[in-house]
């Protein structure tokens, strides 16, 4: 099982912040670290001092970590064009020696939309697939050779298709709840498929969708990594739990009811049933960035224990 440290900046950090976070996750043996792609704060944070853009923050960490992988949970389709989001994943996938995934989703928090005068157009799930034939097209367009798609929005025209990032294939993740479409999009594109905030049971529903309309699209089921996104607080004992709980706004019974919460075995034996309905890959959503305290107990008493 691999655990990676999944980030909201948007609550209220700065790049200072994040590095600091990018650099423990690095030291502490995670695989990788994430962040999310919003510029407006939700529930009850002022989101001081500002929000920071997700691929201009993985550029700086790309420079200045080694070996973890770095990528979004998820970017907002709506906030760039598919040509300029393959521009700078495969620059910044150059600048850290080829360590960048994308994850791409259609963008759905209307008001940070509003608040920075960003488009919200209605068929966003459409422009999501295109993005992603685009995106994936450029990519593996043959050096030398142009690259022309012709669709409902976005039309491009004998592209050059460059650059192409440092590795063969930039990992692409998809996910979500949806029953229908999105097992579709994923079939078809990603190489991950990831649910966030799901319980054990809708986790299994919605995995076992995906393996069905991948082996509808003519591939494997078991082509794609399947993983959740789910909220960390643990603790060294209750207290330490309801400490870590209360700083981030929740409630303990909540969290762990919907979340990873608890001691480090409560937290295993969660993320081993997690494990049973085909779960490869775990998203710690971290929510207080100073408490790098919490950082180190999930690594020596509960990543020790998955092997």
């Amino acid at each position: 099982m691999d655990l990676r440290i999944f980030t909201e900046p948007q609550q209220g950090a700065t790049y200072d912040t994040l590095l600091t976070v990018a650099k423990a996750t690095e030291d502490l043996g995670f695989d990788a670290f994430f962040r999310s792609d919003h510029y407006v704060p939700m529930g009850s944070s002022d989101g001081l001092p500002g929000p920071t853009d997700a691929w201009i923050t993985l550029a700086g960490l790309a420079r200045e970590t080694r070996r973890i992988r770095l990528g979004t949970l998820m970017t907002a389709g709506t906030f760039r064009l598919p040509g300029v989001l393959a521009i700078q994943v495969a620059q910044v996938d150059q600048m850290s020696g080829g360590r960048v995934e994308l994850g791409l989703g259609a963008g759905w928090f209307e008001e940070e939309h509003r608040a920075y005068g960003i488009p919200f157009p209605k068929e966003r799930f459409g422009r999501l697939e295109e993005q992603l034939a685009i995106v994936t097209g450029l990519w593996s367009t043959d050096v030398g050779r142009t690259f022309s798609y012709d669709g409902t929005y976005y039309q491009l025209s004998d592209s050059p298709a460059l650059p192409k990032p440092a590795q063969g294939k930039v990992p692409v993740l998809v996910g979500g709840h949806g029953a229908t479409r999105t097992p579709r999009l994923a079939a078809r594109y990603a190489d991950e498929f990831n649910i966030p905030f799901a319980s054990i049971e809708d986790s299994e529903r919605q995995f076992g969708r995906v393996r069905a309309a991948a082996e509808e699209a003519g591939r494997k089921g078991s082509d794609l990594v399947y993983s959740n996104a789910l909220v960390a607080c643990v603790g060294r004992n209750d207290a330490e739990v309801a400490r870590r709980a209360a700083a981030i706004g929740r409630d303990v019974d909540e969290l762990k009811a919907n979340g990873l919460a608890g001691s480090p075995d409560e937290v295993v034996d969660r993320i081993g049933r997690y494990a049973a309905i085909g779960s490869q890959r775990i998203y710690l959503q971290i929510l207080d960035l100073d408490d790098l305290d919490h950082l180190e107990l999930i690594s020596a008493q509960v990543q020790s224990q998955l092997g």
